[in-house]
């Protein structure tokens, strides 16, 4: 292991302490040396005294400089033993970390001398272990190396390997691979330092290599197999030469074929053994077919039928572009049979014209039976494309009429309920009617529900995306379940900020709705939050229950029809599944966070929308309520019970109600002067009578407007946008006699 150069070296201040010193010794025997020549027999013995006292002084200053100069040149020497000893110690560490590594490392200067290098290098080059001490550069030890023929290929041509190798180690900017004559395999990579030196580190990747060619080896074996299975399931004969002319592989039909021996693998192992036996003992007149043409890769293949005695082939050659050659014998003498009774056929073809004729005819009819059958299948199908759109069509036109057949008879049944609650009952009679009400609700709960998600499957909901603020309809939702979180004992508390939102505020609305109901319904104590967060360029509404939790395996079950987790409440489990619709229909991502006993939070994240401004608010009326008692109320219903019912409910609170099933019986219910003073009208009549006909034809006959309400089961979109240009209010069956009672008296206004 050679030295390493001390990083620090004192020996330069050390020399000028000692220069110093000798002045200093110089100066003091000059100052003597006058004194004594001063002193002579004619000198006063004042002047001795003032010379003695300023030599005096003059020497303790030199004195005084010569022991400070001693004490640095000391400090000076210990500096430069504490020097030598970090020098060493450092030296040592760096050489036991070095020798630690596996790899060979070696460190050249800037005049490419070498400086330091381990024992694992020393492994890879023995032959240098003698001229260390000499100063070796890398140009001597590529010599060493080169003509003792360590690396493989400096065997052939050393000064060859030399100037490589000399070329690869000036750039010194990357790796390189050597083979060594005893098989193993190095890698170096050599560095330049900050110095300008080289820094090598080389790596024995024998067993990288090895395990390279035997991966290799593995992969010919397996072409070789891959190959030698797709010969053998091949009909024809085949075998193929490499360069040289000798038999590389082959197929049993290419024994069968040629009636080969056994063993003719080793009795005809090359190209011109194989030729023979085609031509002297199959005599295969080939006509030159079978020439060796692998050094020509780049002619075309070449096809000829031979014959031998009496069998036919069909013969290929094709010359392979790295060498080679591959033929290919296909016997074609059945085929030439065939061909030969063919012929034989043919010239018996005139006789039987007429027959064949015939044939054909029955085969065209069969063909133009076959197309009439085709296009027939094709009408069908269009038939049913068409059916489809029609029915996809009439998908919403179907639900407004279900929602029509299933709601008449529970607008009935609640407005018989509803003129019940209006009279004086006994104490159970009217538990009765109460418990009959609540089933009610329940019943239109679900059917509201059904009809919904059927709206949505059908495509009959499409969104209309707007932009609005969101705290207008969260305070809506307040006022709309403050009074239910109350009676169930909760807090309720809605966090509304001034933010716009780009989304149908119908169907967020409902999303919303669904939130709240069931974080209410669900949590026996504590409270319910909505929340609203801005997160970049998005807004994401939360409502934030105490309740029992959701577990993490059932929080995905929720979202489905009818699933519930809590079967107690009064929940019908589709208002979840409305919600997933829904925001699928918005691209609004909803998220559950929930824990077993530490609650929900259900969100719908929203994009943020445009900046809205404040809009006025409607400014109250001061006006009285003009009473209901003999108030003239005409009922257009094509039901008997809904006119029965409604009769029975209005009569209740003191109206006059005359009832009709089309615009035709309402106008012969009045006489005269008289006219309604307020019209109720199902939108879905008999005989396709439409409630909007109904209104403009007793407009028209009673010369002036009556103030009229719509009354449907129909909650589509089409129906609503109509009745808003037209400012007619519209009710949704089943009619809540509260909702009813309510819109009459605004009317009345």
């Amino acid at each position: 292991m050679s030295d390493v150069r001390a990083l620090i070296d004192p020996d330069m201040e050390a020399e000028q302490l000692r220069e110093e010193v000798r002045k200093l010794r110089k100066i003091n025997a000059a100052l003597m040396d006058r004194v004594e020549r001063s002193t002579d027999m004619s000198a006063n013995a004042f002047s001795m005294f003032e010379t003695a006292i300023s030599l005096e002084a003059k020497v303790r200053d030199r004195t005084s400089q010569l022991e400070d100069a001693l004490g640095r040149l000391a400090k000076a020497n210990a500096d430069l033993g504490e020097a030598h000893a970090l020098a060493d110690a450092a030296r040592m560490r760096l050489r036991d970390a070095i020798e630690s590594i596996n790899e060979g490392f070696v460190l050249f200067d800037a005049e490419d001398r070498l400086v330091l290098y381990n024992e694992a290098y020393l492994g890879f080059w023995p032959q240098i272990a003698d001229h260390l001490n000499g100063g070796l550069t890398f140009h001597d030890i590529a010599h060493i190396v080169a003509h003792s023929q360590r690396p493989a290929g400096a065997q052939v041509a050393p000064d060859r390997w030399v100037s490589d190798r000399l070329a690869k180690h000036g750039i010194a900017d990357g790796g390189q691979v050597q083979r060594l004559a005893d098989g193993r395999w190095i890698q170096i990579n050599e560095l330049r330092t900050s110095e300008g030196g080289i820094v090598g580190i080389y790596t024995d990747i024998t067993e990288a290599k090895a395990e390279d060619a035997r991966a290799r080896a593995r992969e010919l074996a397996e072409r070789n197999v891959v190959l030698q299975a797709t010969l053998d399931n091949l009909s024809e004969g085949v075998c193929v030469f490499d360069g040289a002319g000798n038999l590389a592989a082959w197929n049993d039909a290419l024994r069968r074929l040629l009636s080969l021996p056994e063993n003719f693998a080793s009795a005809f192992a090359t190209h011109a053994q194989l030729l023979n036996w085609c031509r002297d003992t199959l005599h295969i007149d080939d006509g030159g077919c079978l020439d060796w043409r692998g050094g020509r890769g780049d002619e075309a293949a070449v096809a000829r039928l031979c014959s031998s005695e009496d069998r036919h082939f069909e013969i290929r050659s094709n010359a392979m572009a790295g060498g080679g050659q591959v033929l290919g014998f296909t016997d074609v003498t059945d085929m030439l049979r065939a061909q030969a009774g063919l012929q034989e056929t043919a010239e018996t073809l005139e006789r039987r014209v007429s027959e064949r004729t015939g044939e054909l005819v029955e085969v065209n009819q069969k063909l133009e039976a076959e197309v009439a059958e085709r296009r027939a299948v094709e009408a069908a199908l269009m038939d049913a494309k068409v059916a489809a759109e029609k029915a996809n069509l009439s998908k919403t036109s179907f639900l407004a009429a279900a929602s029509h057949d299933l709601l008449q008879p529970l607008n009935a049944a609640r407005l018989f309920v509803a003129a019940l609650g209006d009279r004086r009952l006994a104490l159970p009679t009217r538990a009765l009617v109460n418990q009959t009400s609540t089933a009610l609700d329940s019943v239109e709960d679900l059917l509201e529900a059904l009809l919904e998600i059927s709206r949505l499957d059908a495509g009959a909901i499409q969104p209309e995306i707007g932009h609005f603020r969101i705290d207008r309809l969260l305070k809506t939702l307040a006022m709309e379940f403050t009074p239910m979180a109350r009676s169930a004992g909760l807090t309720f508390d809605i966090e509304a900020q001034p933010l716009s939102v780009e989304t149908d505020v119908r169907l967020l609305r409902r999303i919303l709705q669904n939130f709240i109901s069931n974080a209410i319904r669900y949590t026996p104590r504590g409270s319910v939050r909505v929340t609203c967060a801005v997160k970049g360029e998005t807004v994401e509404i939360s409502v934030i229950d105490t309740g029992p939790g959701i577990a993490p395996e059932k929080q995905s079950v929720i979202f489905e029809e009818f699933r519930r987790l809590d079967t107690r409440s009064q929940g019908k489990g589709l208002g979840l599944a409305i919600v997933k619709r829904a925001s699928e229909m918005l691209r609004h991502p909803v998220t559950l966070r929930s824990e077993p006993g530490k609650g929900s939070t259900f969100a719908i994240t929203l994009p943020l929308g445009q900046d809205q401004s404040e809009e006025p608010q409607e400014r109250g009326t001061s006006s009285r309520d003009r009473s209901m008692r003999d108030l003239s109320v005409l009922v257009v219903d094509n039901e008997r019970q809904i006119q029965s019912g409604m009769r029975t409910l209005l009569t209740g609170w003191g109206c006059a109600v005359t009832t009709a099933d089309g615009f035709q019986e309402a106008v012969t219910r009045f006489s005269g002067d008289d006219r309604p003073d307020i019209i109720l009208v199902d939108y879905h009549l008999k005989d396709g009578e439409t409630g909007d006909t109904v209104i403009e034809k007793l407009n028209r006959h009673f010369a002036t407007p009556i103030p009229a309400v719509m009354i449907s089961a129909d909650r589509g979109e089409p129906l609503k946008t109509q009745l808003a240009a037209s400012g007619t209010p519209l009710l949704n069956k089943p009619v809540k006699p509260a909702q009813l009672r309510a819109l009459l008296r605004t009317m009345l206004h």
